[in-house]
């Protein structure tokens, strides 16, 4: 299954993108974040919420084609 994913705020400075694709076959959504830990070390301690598809899904949702957002803790004014 190939999938987007978007990088907003300090995660795309910890991944150097603000979007990339992958592949992936019969995954979970914390499948996907395990393989982005291992790519990206600064990863795994950001504080942010995972969006499939402009919904936010917890960590066990299976993965459907389409769009991955990570996206960090926003502040309002």
């Amino acid at each position: 299954m190939h999938i987007k994913i978007k990088y907003f705020g300090q995660i795309a400075e910890i991944t150097n993108t603000f979007e990339e694709q992958l592949d992936v076959k019969d995954a979970v959504i914390s499948d996907v974040l395990e393989l982005l830990y291992s790519k990206y070390k600064g990863l795994k301690q950001q504080d942010f919420k995972v969006a499939l598809n402009k919904k936010l899904v917890a960590l066990k949702t299976p993965l459907a084609e389409g769009e991955i957002a990570l996206l960090p803790p926003f502040s309002g004014g």
